[in-house]
């Protein structure tokens, strides 16, 4: 939809469509958050209720994020309702109870701070600019109003401080700094030498013989994937395509001419000055500097309590005589251009209101518009008809025993896709809801059609088990190569951990590492003053290395461990640093604070919140 707006608005009927999707930002407010209770509740937090709807609006919410997370491969199990809803009552109680602490605390949140955490988000904005129209487009395809948006905001803000204010009561003393330092930066003084497994491969000769009893012994290995062939139905707008009369391009042409002609459009600017004790001396400010020659946008950056349209300089968009109150409408409609109104009364405050531009509705000529309305009514129908053979495919595949009679009554095609595992495909069947539909009992193992799955808007498929492929264990001949590597791999393995602890020991003894590396073609790598942080050393060995004691003054700690490619390090500690605060850098120092006090401040929030538990009234309806 945001799209269609996009593309819209560069085009002839731009200045309407703006006129009726852009409401002044003053007015969101207005909105009732919900419609309604949805019924009883579901729960109670300290006599405060929590409804049916914001549950479902809470569970909707993790459904969203998890299709965003997962997309195609997220499993439809995961999006049960039932699944969720606990999760996210548990998630309300808890933010219930937060509400509360923060209302007894009286931390509260303007409408003004609100209004510029909104403006300043990025997603809201075009060329840096908060945009109302991008705003309400995005909040509307998220199935959130503007005030509902504002509340969960205003919330989210409230907690936010409450959460912080108890996180930053908490602070690390020089000894906890002191006795952190020791540990996070401490260094150590590594050498290392890498024995490759590559090393060893080559000299591996794997016989028949051994080649048959790893087969033998390790058939479950060679299993052949499960799989099925599918017969399936795939329905798009793209299949009910028509040619599209004349007579209907003329008729929609002609509707949409009356419509430009009805949708003159005033391009409006405002300043709101909200209802409180300096309203009207805001108002005399405002229209001296206006009468001294000050820019209307200037003004309103200065002085609207309108921020979402104060960061565009007051602008509200397009109005064709609907899109506000009737008490703006009407003065709009006897202002000219660029005259400034005397201030206008509304539920939202009183207005200094301006008109910048004014269309009067130019009316396209059909041929400049033929073709996307060809298009459109081409794409209407076809979603119709599509909408109408879904219906009738549902009723005729629920109990036919293939796809075939069903095709060929609505004039469908079956197609036939082989070989599909559970782990999925190429192209369609790597969307796991239908491989979930092709492997589930009642499609699988009773033989049935499944359900017509909605695959996204205007795309559906229902399928058919048309055979099924358990898994079999494949020939020696195919799995040969295979086998040969996994024993070679077995055995270098076993190689190069057996030359490991060779080098292991003439490290350890005092005598011959460095010969030992020589001989072999190894080379000693050092790294001094490592940290538990250290980018060079790798990992396998870094760990290791300061898993071990330290070593006594003028000795060493020594050891070997194995990469997850099968190559070994041996390594060994020749000196330890204790860590030291005041020999850090300072920026260094900040950072150790930050993270002392926010882990002693988790630990505070952990059992503020459990605190809270504890002492609530809690009844799960």
């Amino acid at each position: 939809m945001l799209q269609d707006i996009r593309q819209n608005v560069k085009g002839p009927a731009a200045k309407i469509i703006v006129g009726l999707i852009v409401i002044a930002f003053s007015l969101f407010g207005i909105e009732s958050i919900l419609v309604g209770s949805g019924g009883s509740g579901v729960a109670e937090v300290n006599g405060e209720e929590i409804s049916p709807l914001e549950l479902q609006q809470a569970v909707t919410t993790q459904q969203r994020r998890l299709i965003a997370m997962m997309g195609d491969q997220l499993d439809p199990a995961l999006l049960d309702d039932q699944r969720l809803s606990q999760q996210a009552l548990q998630g309300l109680i808890g933010r219930k109870l937060l509400m509360q602490a923060a209302q007894e605390m009286d931390l509260v949140v303007s409408e003004r701070e609100i209004g510029m955490v909104i403006a300043g988000m990025e997603q809201f904005q075009v060329d840096g600019a908060f945009d109302p129209e991008l705003y309400k487009a995005l909040l509307s395809e998220s199935g959130y109003t503007p005030a509902f948006f504002k509340q969960s905001l205003r919330e989210d803000m409230a907690l936010t401080q409450l959460r912080s204010g108890l996180a930053g009561t908490e602070f690390a003393t020089p000894a906890e700094l002191d006795l952190n330092a020791r540990i996070t930066a401490e260094q150590r003084d590594i050498r290392y030498v890498s024995i490759p497994m590559e090393n060893f491969r080559e000299d591996i000769e794997v016989s028949d013989a051994e080649i048959e009893a790893f087969y033998a012994e390790n058939e479950s290995r060679f299993l052949t994937e499960e799989a099925v062939d599918l017969d399936y139905i795939e329905l798009t707008p793209a299949a009910f395509m028509q040619p599209v009369e004349e007579s209907l391009v003329l008729e929609a042409y002609e509707l949409e001419k009356d419509s430009y002609e009805l949708q003159a459009a005033s391009r409006v600017s405002h300043i709101l000055f909200a209802a409180g004790d300096d309203q009207e001396q805001r108002i005399a400010q405002a229209q001296a500097r206006l009468a001294a020659g000050a820019a209307f946008a200037d003004v309103a950056g200065e002085f609207s309590d309108d921020i979402g349209s104060a960061a565009s300089g007051g602008d509200l968009g397009y109005t064709s005589g609907d899109a506000f109150p009737a008490e703006m409408e009407e003065a709009i409609a006897a202002l000219d251009i660029n005259v400034i109104s005397e201030p206008v009364e509304t539920e939202a405050g009183l207005h200094l209101i301006q008109v910048t531009e004014r269309d009067a509705g130019e009316v396209p000529t059909l041929e400049e518009v033929r073709d996307r309305l060809h298009d459109e009514i081409q794409a209407g129908e076809a979603r119709v008809a599509l909408l109408r053979t879904v219906e009738d495919l549902k009723d005729l595949t629920f109990n036919a025993e293939d796809l075939d009679g069903p095709a060929t009554e609505l004039g469908l095609t079956v197609a036939r896709a082989e070989g599909v595992t559970r782990s999925g495909d190429e192209g369609l069947f790597a969307n796991n809801a239908l491989l979930t539909a092709a492997f589930s009992e009642d499609v699988l193992q009773a033989g049935n059609n499944s359900e017509v799955i909605e695959l996204g808007e205007n795309r559906f498929v229902v399928l058919r088990v048309h055979a099924h492929h358990a898994p079999q264990v494949s020939p020696l001949e195919v799995v040969r190569d295979q086998i040969v590597a996994q024993i070679s791999d077995q055995a270098a393995r076993m190689a190069v951990a057996a030359e490991a602890r060779r080098g292991l020991e003439e490290l350890r003894s005092g005598a011959g590492a460095e010969q030992f590396a020589l001989e072999s073609g190894y080379e000693w790598q050092v790294e001094l003053g490592a940290e538990r942080s250290s980018a060079v050393v790798p990992p396998e060995v870094l760990r290791r290395a300061f898993e071990l004691p330290a070593p006594e003054q003028g000795a060493s700690a020594s050891d070997f461990v194995m990469t997850a490619a099968g190559d070994a390090l041996v390594f060994e500690v020749v000196r330890v640093t204790t860590g030291d605060y005041q020999s850090l850098a300072e920026t260094r120092q900040q950072m150790l604070q930050r993270q002392v006090s926010g882990e002693y401040g988790g630990l505070v929030d952990t059992e503020f919140q459990q605190g809270l538990r504890n002492n609530a009234d809690i009844s799960v309806l």
